[in-house]
């Protein structure tokens, strides 16, 4: 465990073994420790790199009044250049999803590959216009629950919202998985949380069709419809994208059905593997 001074605060990360950079990046409210399964599957072969993004986890607070995707990427940028990785693979869920392909679409071939699970291009899923989009916040309502029930509650109120429209379990169909996701919601603060969704509301999505880096798109089959789509359309968009659906599993995947999401990870970095040592 270790930790990097970026602007107005201190960014934590962990590594864990040796060979080529495998960059985890956590969703909304979560931290690093959520992809504990990945490190115990792919430390023995990679240079495993996870980090609580700024705002959450032991990265916790900074002094910034607003947050956005593209200062989340400027830190992981800052985390690469200091652990001098040049050509990353990177894996990100959710929020996580957001500053992968953010980071894509400033570098388009530089990341070696890059996983995108449970991805969303907006938030809310769906397709709305950028100029209508301001009005239609729920940020003054969700402020107002924030400040008389803290963060747990109104994340909880937040996924009540999104299985009423999904009338499924979304979020996770292992019940332990969701209690521990809440639970981590719990140690973000009010004003914390409040940053990471705005952030998460006004991200605007790249276009990506100049992206080179092999794609792949791994979404649960209980994950929300809205998401399953603007994942489908990310894999159809890059130059080199693919998508699969893991079995038992809602939004967070990688914790629902970890011996499936592995599997499927596993096949796609072996056919990065293959294509990395094919002679020119």
């Amino acid at each position: 465990m270790a930790t990097l001074e970026v602007s107005d605060g201190t960014l934590w990360y962990d590594e864990v073994g040796d060979g080529p950079p495998l960059v985890f990046v956590h969703g909304g409210w979560m931290n690093g420790d959520a992809w504990r399964p990945q490190v115990d599957r792919f430390a023995d072969e990679y240079r495993t790199i996870t980090l609580d993004v700024r705002g959450h986890g032991r990265t916790g607070a900074t002094d910034r009044e607003r947050y956005s995707v593209s200062l989340f990427v400027d830190d992981l940028e800052s985390l690469l250049a200091s652990l001098e990785v040049e050509q990353p693979i990177l894996c990100g869920l959710s929020l996580g999803s957001m500053i992968v392909q953010e980071y894509l679409d400033r570098h388009p071939d530089r990341a070696a590959g890059a996983i995108l699970a449970g991805p969303v291009r907006s938030m809310p899923p769906v397709d709305v216009p950028t100029g209508v989009k301001p009005f239609l916040s729920p940020l003054p309502a969700l402020t107002a629950t924030l400040s008389v029930a803290g963060p747990r509650t109104t994340f909880r109120s937040l996924l009540g919202s999104i299985r009423t429209v999904t009338n499924g379990p979304w979020l996770s169909t292992d019940s332990s998985i969701r209690s521990q996701a809440i639970e981590a919601v719990g140690d973000v603060s009010r004003a914390e949380f409040r940053k990471i969704f705005d952030a998460l509301y006004a991200f605007d999505p790249p276009e990506l069709s100049h992206v080179t880096t092999p794609t792949l798109v791994v979404y649960g089959e209980a994950e929300a419809s809205p998401v399953r789509r603007q994942g489908r359309r990310i894999a159809a968009t890059v130059d080199d994208g693919r998508w699969a659906a893991v079995p038992d599993s809602g939004h967070l995947v990688n914790q629902d059905n970890p011996q499936a999401f592995n599997d499927v990870c596993a096949a796609f970095l072996a056919e990065l593997d293959a294509t990395a040592s094919r002679p020119l």
